[in-house]
């Protein structure tokens, strides 16, 4: 599940598909990332070919939408053979959590900018999986649950915009003097949903400086975003993804 903390998945059907796509394109693999918990991601040739593991539902239009961004905002798909994504390897590589604060923000607000499309088809609306992911939470004793219910029917979630769906420090990468995205899981939904995982990101980041948190909440609504909806999704997403900040999550929803 997007932004979820890391957690490991049997790789190895993945691992087998991506030899054998390698071997068919003549590509060297090497050493597979050690960051990758839910895709086999290894270096091959110039590029990184990556693999979902096939549980996967959420990465399953990646290729489609890297495709549609084509290099702007996002690293460049080279080919693809069904889940088997050859990309550009984004070099040098370092991500936005070394770099300062204001900064960072800025660079992932000028990203997001790029990155939202008004789109369709093959592109699927997000709404009947946050349902599926509060169900799940709800069971996991999610104290959120309730509270991030009663928001998602007074939202009324948009279906007309392409969202990266894991945007965050960790996923934006430094590719020569510019930073590209990496890592979508793309659904249609309000642009907000893409601003809760940035909000608790970098890993280190347990969202206890709430003067941070709301400075990176005005630079998304100073882009044009709805400030009640980027609140209202980070509780809803914060229930399933991040429970253990549920008291500091459900802060932002209160008057300030």
């Amino acid at each position: 599940m997007a932004g979820q903390p890391e957690q490991r998945f049997d790789l190895s059907a993945a691992k087998a598909t991506a030899s054998e796509v390698a071997r068919g394109w003549g590509l060297e693999l090497g050493e597979p990332f050690a960051l990758s918990y839910v895709s086999y991601v290894a270096p091959a040739g110039d590029g990184v070919l990556k693999v979902a593991w096939e549980g996967d539902t959420e990465s399953l239009h990646e290729g489609d939408a890297l495709e549609l961004w084509n290099g702007d905002g996002a690293v460049r798909l080279l080919r693809r053979s069904g889940r088997a994504l050859l990309e550009e390897r984004a070099v040098p590589g370092d991500d936005l959590s070394v770099l300062p604060e204001d900064e960072a923000t800025a660079i992932a607000v000028d990203l997001a900018l790029r990155l939202w499309r008004r789109v369709g088809s093959p592109f699927r609306p997000v709404a009947p999986e946050v349902h599926r992911w509060l169900d799940n939470a709800e069971r996991e004793g999610s104290e959120l649950v309730p509270l991030a219910r009663e928001l998602f029917a007074d939202l009324n979630p948009g279906v007309e915009w392409l969202v990266h769906g894991d945007l965050h420090h960790h996923n934006i990468l430094r590719r020569g003097n510019r930073f590209v995205a990496i890592d979508p899981k793309p659904y249609l939904a309000d642009r907000e949903y893409d601003v809760p995982s940035f909000l608790w990101n970098p890993r280190s980041n347990r969202m206890e400086n709430r003067r941070q948190t709301e400075r990176r909440i005005a630079a998304f609504v100073a882009a044009g975003l709805d400030d009640f909806r980027i609140r209202a999704w980070t509780v809803i997403r914060g229930a399933y993804l991040r429970p253990d900040h549920a008291d500091r999550i459900r802060a932002l929803i209160e008057p300030h």
